[in-house]
């Protein structure tokens, strides 16, 4: 049995940067005082969570911010999904000095709907804002946040097409797409192109027409890296009898890409840490490949090869 890690797998950008800001303010914070709060989990993965708590990373959630009563001399961290304007008042209403490591592909995204909800609403005929994305997910709710909550999220096809019927999404208003960026690249142009589709034929045009109208924009804000990563982890899933896919079971990213193995190599395994394999899923003439999400550590993925390499047929 072969076993090989995808080099394509770990950590993206925004991820890396985040977990260097955290691990540099740790390493030179005092010792009586070594502590960095977290708003959310830094990482959607428990074994590298696990690793930061160790140094003096305390994870925390929204509602214990809306609970505290102060937090003079703390220091917060924004992790890369990025958060609501209004987070940032409470934060710094309750005293915390800040760590923003919001992702740079998140906050040109922030930008630009805000940007979008501006023209929207400068004409007499209010255009609508959709974003694709996973409805309560911290980059989503940063989103929302930038438009006072002002947008139809949409996870699927069969919710695009029940907001259509439901009176949601009006197909003879103006109308801008974003997508969240960890999103899967073919499924957000599916969508896109049947809400195109449906609003060419509820305005009685023909497609060609329909596009110089500019009713419809929609604006590209997959992160490049996570748009690559789909078709190299396909091939990647192609080239091996079993796929053992790696990564936090909360990790949004993790079971979009678990998802695409599975789509072309039946035999893919997700799990969280090695000592979830089974040996009864590999044969001994198998050719293993191992790889995960943007948000599992390369450490991880090394760590899982060798308990693989490691299982013993007779």
């Amino acid at each position: 049995m072969t076993v090989d890690v995808d080099k394509n797998s770990g950590f993206c950008a925004g991820v890396i940067r985040a977990i260097d800001k955290a691990e540099e303010f740790l390493s030179l914070a005092d010792a009586s005082h070594k502590r960095l709060y977290s708003l959310g989990a830094i990482v959607h993965n428990e074994s590298e969570l696990a690793r930061l708590e160790q140094e003096g990373l305390v994870t925390i959630d929204r509602e214990d911010l809306s609970e505290m009563p102060a937090a003079e001399g703390e220091t917060l961290l924004i992790r890369a999904h990025g958060e609501p304007p209004e987070t940032y008042r409470r934060a710094e209403a309750l005293g915390f000095g800040i760590v923003d490591c919001t992702c740079p592909v998140v906050l040109k995204l922030q930008q630009c709907i805000r940007e979008s909800y501006e023209r929207q609403h400068e004409g007499p005929r209010k255009g609508q804002i959709i974003v694709f994305g996973k409805i309560g997910h911290p980059e989503v709710l940063g989103l929302l946040g930038q438009v006072n909550g002002d947008a139809l999220v949409i996870e699927s096809m069969k919710m695009l097409e029940d907001s259509v019927s439901d009176g949601r999404i009006d197909l003879c208003r103006p109308v801008e797409v974003f997508s969240q960026t960890t999103k899967s690249p073919a499924e957000y142009a599916a969508i896109c192109s049947r809400l195109e589709e449906m609003m060419a034929a509820a305005n009685e045009m023909q497609i060609a027409q329909f596009k110089g109208r500019r009713m419809l924009v929609v604006h590209d804000t997959i992160c490049s890296q996570v748009a690559t990563r789909h078709a190299k982890l396909a091939r990647f899933a192609l080239d091996h009898d079993v796929v053992i896919f790696v990564s936090g079971k909360a990790s949004s990213n993790g079971k979009v890409l678990c998802d695409l193995c599975k789509s072309v190599n039946i035999r893919t395994y997700h799990i969280s840490t090695d000592a979830e394999l089974k040996k009864e899923w590999f044969r001994k003439e198998d050719k293993v490949g191992v790889c995960g999400a943007t948000s599992t550590p390369k450490w991880l993925l090394e760590q899982v090869a060798e308990a693989v390499r490691k299982l013993h047929f007779r």
